[in-house]
């Protein structure tokens, strides 16, 4: 129990271990979007945009997936828990990650690629 209560008081917020869970977060994020824009081909030139188009989306899915990692890193305290708690903070954890990724996806690609 000690181990518990010494974990939940003060403690630093920027760590190697954030650090680490958001560049993680953020690089699966930024493969799946290099994935993705590989394959989309070129967007309509109606739309106005340059042949930058493609650094918004680059930029705010990755964003989109370190806060992912920086998510999973604040629920540590319910997953060291054990048990059902454990189990139950992994899923909410995953889905908070994916959802944050289709949202970046939503985001960076609207009005560059989807109009």
């Amino acid at each position: 129990m000690s181990t518990l209560r010494n974990y939940w008081g003060p403690r630093p917020f920027f760590t190697s271990s954030l650090f680490y869970k958001m560049i993680v977060g953020g690089s699966f994020a930024l493969i799946l979007i290099n994935i993705y824009l590989l394959k989309a081909g070129e967007p309509d030139p109606a739309w106005g945009w340059s042949d930058l188009w493609m650094i918004r989306p680059l930029v705010v899915v990755p964003f989109a997936g370190a806060m992912g990692g920086a998510f999973f890193h604040l629920m540590e305290p319910i997953r060291i828990q054990g048990g059902g708690k454990r189990g139950l903070a992994l899923l909410v954890s995953i889905l908070v990650y994916i959802i944050g990724i289709w949202m970046g996806f939503v985001l960076g690609l609207d009005g560059t690629y989807f109009d």
